[in-house]
């Protein structure tokens, strides 16, 4: 692993598209370029309230209210007078310490190599931890899926030492790639590193129990670190009622040598996206490198929302919000899927994960039929959906003279209060129906 590690080097940015301030311009993700579009038309933050309320199906963020079962939310934290002063720029020890338990007492009971606060990085939000391990790769061919979170695409172009190299998968076989496949692509391409959401946004697509020891084992043998992003790890389907949770740190056998290094926070798994308290877990040599990296990128997180969030992970808590997202996020899950089928929407995979559903609206009327299109004519009914073009990760516009693969595709949230997605479905039906007349 340790030829993934980039020592001691300073990375710099592409050659900058020169302007008349000498910035470049930058590109916004899907989230907020749909959103900034649909704030020309008037939506804001909390516009979704009423039956005349926006409906924001291409939110990134789960509800963030009460759910019935889950703890009461938190609505306020205390500041300690040494809180004023910076805090580490690997986190509170106290919150390393709580999130290591975390992991070892969900997925480690009884196995003799466990997580220390040493294995812990503290990052102020999930885009930051991912630069943070961006910034410290070395010159390596590390692989990525399409499609994959959109904001990988700037990440993984702006860090230039390590060589992206894109993976694709395909909606006929359901998105799924094999143990088989990962090796393939491993010898063949001569990976160092994989990045990848599980499960996956935008397709909801999870590996998962017997497949993600595999591919833990597959990584370990063959010596490619598996990069995980794990912030909808709570949000799986399929495997029980009660409080279902997964991640590939489950099956790491030695925590300071099995290449496997996870990403996650209080975002989406915990519902306080506005916390901006995420975290790395992995060798301690990575956990080193990740730090390192963050004195200069970032400079660490908010001293007193890690204090605060220390006591969010406390089992008891941790178990029954889980719960509680499993019970209200499924309902909603099928409301949307019903929904978007009676629509005509093509759904190549039912979500495993997250809560996004990934369909194709090529069966739809003209002028509707394409992501960016039917994004428009949705926008017109207050309702905003995501274009799946912005998922197919192209770091540098390698493809810029071909026409995405997912231009037919939208992701939508089921994210949202059930009101918001049953008033959404509604005014889909009716645009839908517009367009069919």
């Amino acid at each position: 692993m340790n030829d993934v590690l980039q020592k001691g080097s300073s990375t710099s940015p592409a050659a900058p598209e020169r302007t008349i301030s000498a910035f470049r311009k930058v590109p916004r993700t899907g989230v907020i370029y749909v959103t900034t579009e649909a704030s020309r038309l008037g939506f804001r933050p909390g516009a979704e309230e009423g039956e005349d309320g926006w409906c924001n199906l291409g939110q990134g963020q789960p509800e963030i209210g009460p759910l019935p079962g889950a703890p009461p939310r938190c609505e306020a934290v205390s500041i300690a007078g040494d809180d004023q002063e910076y805090a580490p720029v690997a986190g509170l020890w106290e919150l390393r310490e709580a999130v290591a338990d975390m992991y070892n007492r969900t997925y480690r009971r009884g196995m003799p190599s466990r997580y220390s606060a040493e294995n812990v990085s503290i990052s102020g939000g999930g885009r930051a931890a991912l630069t943070r391990a961006a910034a410290s790769l070395g010159q390596i061919n590390l692989g990525h899926f399409l499609p994959d979170y959109t904001a990988y695409e700037e990440l993984l172009d702006i860090f230039r030492l390590f060589s992206p190299i894109p993976i694709v998968l395909e909606g006929e076989r359901g998105y799924a790639f094999s143990v088989g496949d990962l090796r393939r692509e491993i010898l063949g391409r001569g990976l160092s590193a994989l990045l990848l959401s599980n499960p996956c946004n935008p397709t909801g697509k999870h590996v998962r129990g017997e497949e993600l020891a595999a591919w833990v084992h597959t990584a370990r043998e063959l010596d490619c670190t598996l990069l995980m992003d794990e912030f909808y790890s709570h949000y799986v389907y399929g495997m029980g009622d009660v409080a279902p949770m997964e991640s590939a740190l489950r099956y790491v056998e030695d925590v300071n040598h099995d290449p496997v290094v996870v990403f996650d926070g209080l975002t989406k798994n915990w519902r306080y996206p506005g916390w901006r308290v995420t975290w790395t877990v992995g060798p301690r040599e990575v956990i080193d490198a990740v730090a390192s990296a963050g004195s200069f990128l970032d400079g660490g997180g908010s001293k007193p929302m890690q204090r605060a969030a220390a006591r969010l992970l406390d089992a008891e808590p941790t178990r029954a919000e889980t719960t509680a997202i499993h019970r209200v996020f499924s309902r909603k899950r099928e409301i949307l899927l019903n929904g978007l089928r009676k629509l005509g929407v093509t759904i190549d995979v039912e979500p495993e994960g997250t809560f996004y559903v990934w369909g194709s609206v090529a069966d739809l009327p003209e002028g509707i039929n394409d992501g960016h299109s039917f994004f428009r004519a949705a926008l017109e009914q207050r309702v905003i959906v995501v274009p799946g073009e912005f998922f197919d990760v192209n770091p540098g516009k390698r493809r810029a003279q071909r026409p995405s693969r997912f231009r037919h595709h939208v992701r939508f949230s089921f994210g949202p209060s059930e009101e918001v997605l049953v008033r959404a479905v509604e005014r889909l039906t009716r645009m839908v129906a517009e367009y069919r007349r």
